[in-house]
């Protein structure tokens, strides 16, 4: 027979964003408790409120199965004395299964006899399992804790009541002063104390008392409403996911409404507006059917439409106290120009250890031009990157960004205009900062491509002189993410850069352009190379790519992310096919004895030692292969390269590589190096496994 059990957390008002992430550990820690437990059971729903988190787990098994199993004990030469007696080690082995001698027999494993017993082991119950829940509950982490009262126990938030029923019985749990029962609440405001009669009565004796318990459903019925309004008044409304898991998990039942503000708050940049309604209120904002942004607003309120004119008039009023700020902000800010700002910037500190946000620019105007001169001929083009990378951050010292500081970028691009910069600087510094995120969207601008890898090369460049280098899972500054933005950056566009020569050249410019450098930028650009290079091996495990082929094309001589992503495309291509195996075999036995051997001297061939036809013919093949290879892309090379394959083998069946005679050993040594050095252009092919 099976039963429902139902376990709810009853909490202090938790942060929405941690809401759904709790939920899902609960479920994650209680499910796997309960396999390891060995008590069966059947679907699992969850339930999540700010004040709440639930699990409803139906046809829990009674008990655990039975299970007859074999214990083994001592050798059978410490189980017996020489008389064949037991001895005490026995005796003790089998009291402590709860046996005696006469249940022993023996088995032998690797030729050695040992005691074994069958022992039967009768299932626990259900009610004994689920008693145990207390460990799985309180070993869960949350990204903050509190403590309260006069406990050392930090969980994301105090704990107020826990409900604990197995069908209509109450499981024994108490965590610090919180006794487990069959009671629960509804709406903090509009409900009342609930007493459930079994497990599965939960949702609806919630749903009868203000509480919409599933977070799936809650977040419908949102989406609903603000259909329903949008529909009543002709609006668009476009409902960004993000603000609606963030709604749901702030709201036990929900009701959504419309307000409004005055018009003349339209005058304000549109980022703006969404900025006080999204960001700030947890608003949405509407528009007309033709795209226009409306003065009015959706918000959802936790509870239902008594009083909801008083609720409207109140988030009037604070939607409309942040816009008249924000409006004195955008006034004041103009009342000035980009120098002015810009000559701000010299009093606010980048980072203590590195300097000015002023000094920051001016080394990213820098490396901008140096990239601008890699990636575009126009002169005009090559102006802009300048212009726009010379005060790309001055907005952060207009009175808005001091108010609004998600807007960062957005009013630089805004302010750039008003200003009268041209287009392409406004729309680069506006892009800066993409991609925010892993996944983000990438900056689309030629202006705006280029400042965002200046900007972020060099973030990761000026930590890494200082000393603060990401290490674990500890990433302050968000160095990971700016290199992962960088080799996208790189490789969404089709751009080509060798990243230990574009450090030479940013230090050598860096050495050139600054009287007093006082940050060591030699001296981490090894690690600044791998800690990039590593974010093209994440991007690639991500793109399920073999791992020895992500090992392979990440270790070559050219720290070329591009290269490195088209030479893992062209690997796993190439793995399927018929020829892959006996190319790398060639190629690996060149690889293994040139990484023996002492490097040689020189890898200049001397065609009048050679001593067999075989040495001329791969001298030629070589010969050719170089004569372009730096001129084609990495599948080229790769057919290029693997093309060696019947000279190399022809070579090694006629020839002695390590020849006694040193002239000799040398020539032939230096004709493998001149491989050696073509496939490391590729990678390490030492590192691909071969089946």
């Amino acid at each position: 027979m099976t039963k429902d059990f139902l376990l709810e957390l009853g909490l202090e008002e938790m942060p929405a964003h941690v809401v759904t992430d709790s939920q899902n550990q609960l479920t994650q820690r209680v499910t796997d408790y309960l396999a390891e437990n060995k008590l069966t059971h059947g679907q699992v729903e969850c339930f999540s409120t700010p004040r709440r988190l639930a699990l409803l787990i139906h046809d829990v098994a009674d008990k655990q199965i039975d299970e007859d199993v074999e214990v083994k004990g001592p050798a059978q030469k410490i189980a017996q004395d020489e008389a064949g007696e037991w001895t005490k080690a026995a005796r003790g082995f089998v009291r402590g299964q709860g046996l005696t001698t006469q249940d022993i027999f023996f088995k032998e494993i690797n030729g050695v006899a040992y005691v074994h017993v069958k022992k039967h082991i009768a299932g626990k119950s259900a009610t004994d399992i689920l008693a145990g829940l207390k460990k799985p509950i309180t070993a869960m982490t949350f990204p903050t804790r509190m403590k309260w009262n006069k406990f050392s126990f930090e969980y994301i938030r105090p704990l107020h009541w826990i409900v604990a029923l197995l069908d209509n019985k109450v499981i024994d749990l108490q965590i610090l002063n919180v006794k487990s029962s069959n009671q629960t609440f509804g709406h903090r405001f509009l409900g009342t104390e609930i007493t459930l009669g079994q497990a599965g009565d939960y949702e609806a004796a919630l749903n009868n008392d203000f509480v919409i318990a599933s977070c799936s459903k809650r977040k419908q019925v949102i989406r609903q409403q603000i259909a329903g309004l949008a529909t009543q008044n002709n609006w668009v409304v476009d409902v960004d996911e993000d603000l609606l898991e963030e709604v749901t998990n702030l709201v036990e039942y929900p009701t959504a409404f419309a307000g409004q503000f005055a018009d003349k708050y339209l005058q304000i940049p549109e980022e703006v507006l969404i900025t006080s309604m999204k960001d700030n209120q947890r608003y949405f904002y509407v528009r007309d059917q033709t795209g226009k942004l409306l003065p009015y607003f959706i918000g959802v309120r936790n509870g239902n439409h008594e009083h909801l004119q008083n609720v409207i008039a109140g988030n009037e009023k604070v939607l409309v106290a942040r816009l008249e700020d924000a409006a004195f902000f955008f006034a004041e800010d103009q009342k000035h120009d980009i120098d002015y700002y810009v000559a701000k910037l010299k009093n606010v500190a980048f980072h203590d250890k590195i300097g000015s946000m002023a000094e920051k620019m001016q080394r990213t105007q820098v490396i901008a031009q140096i990239l601008a001169a890699k990636f575009t001929n126009d002169t005009t083009t090559q102006q802009a990157i300048s212009r726009a990378a010379g005060i790309y951050k001055f907005d952060l010292v207009t009175e808005m960004v001091g108010e609004f500081a998600e807007l960062q970028g957005v009013m630089g691009a805004k302010y750039a205009s008003i200003f009268g910069e041209k287009d392409v600087v406004a729309t680069g510094i506006g892009e800066q900062y993409l991609p925010t995120s892993a996944e983000g969207q990438l900056p689309q601008s030629l202006v705006g491509k280029i400042l965002s890898l200046a900007d972020k090369l060099e973030s990761i460049m000026s930590f890494f002189a200082v000393g603060l280098i990401p290490n674990g899972s500890n990433d302050p500054y968000g160095l990971r993410r700016q290199a992962t933005g960088i080799v996208r950056i790189l490789q969404d566009n089709q751009w080509h850069v060798d990243l230990q020569l574009l450090q030479d050249e940013i230090c050598t410019a860096y050495d050139n352009s600054f009287e007093n450098v006082t940050l060591d930028y030699h001296k981490h650009q090894i690690d600044v190379n791998e800690f990039i290079v590593d974010r093209v091996r994440q991007i690639l495990s991500q793109q399920q790519v073999n791992h020895d082929i992500i090992a392979a094309v990440t270790a070559t001589t050219v720290l070329d992310p591009l290269r490195m992503f088209q030479m893992a495309a062209v690997l796993q291509q190439k793995q399927t096919t018929d020829e892959y195996k006996a190319d790398l075999e060639a190629l690996t036995r060149v690889l293994r004895i040139t990484t023996k051997q002492a490097p040689v001297v020189s890898v200049n061939v001397d065609n009048s030692l050679f001593q067999d036809p075989s040495e001329e013919q791969l001298a030629q093949a070589v010969q050719q292969v170089a004569s372009d290879f730096y001129d084609q892309d990495v599948a080229q090379q790769y057919e290029a390269i693997t093309s060696l394959r019947v000279p190399i083998t022809e070579y090694f069946a006629k020839n002695m590589i390590l020849d006694k005679q040193e002239d000799i050993r040398n020539n032939r040594l230096a004709q493998l190096q001149q491989i050696t050095d073509l496939v490391q252009q590729l990678g390490d092919f030492n590192q691909l496994l071969v089946k």
